[in-house]
């Protein structure tokens, strides 16, 4: 007697991205990829969601609308869901700009320059959280 498959489900991934395009791009590369994804549009939704949601990891923009940006996102989690400050994974256009180069060297958190290949960020996202089944 054959038992059938079981597909293992995984949390998903918080994505947050003000730009429309840019994140249908980054959830559909998710998503054809095996991850379930949250969109969310700011730093602020984001917070709202990080207290009472399981998520396997974070996709962050390093600015977002709202006041809260993605170094803010990257402290709360510190703070509030230690578990997760290993699965971060920032996304920018602005890899210069003096504040995200702090950023980045301050978290030790992986970041994807936009515009990228979609393998490449996967391979971030397969590196940082694990491949999806």
């Amino acid at each position: 007697m054959n038992s059938p498959a079981v597909k293992s489900f995984l949390p998903p991934v918080l994505l947050i991205e003000d730009e429309p395009a840019v994140m249908a791009y980054v959830q559909a590369a998710l998503e054809r990829s095996g991850y379930p994804v949250v969109c969310c549009e700011s730093g602020v939704d984001a917070l709202r969601l990080l207290e009472h949601g399981d998520f396997l990891g974070v996709v962050s923009d390093m600015r977002t609308p709202g006041g809260v940006d993605g170094a803010q996102v990257h402290r709360w989690i510190a703070e509030h869901r230690p578990d997760l400050v290993s699965r971060i994974v920032f996304i920018t256009g602005d890899i210069a700009n003096e504040e995200t180069v702090a950023t980045l060297r301050q978290t030790g958190a992986p970041c994807v320059e936009k515009p990228f290949r979609v393998q490449q960020f996967i391979d971030v996202i397969a590196k940082t959280m694990g491949r999806a089944e």
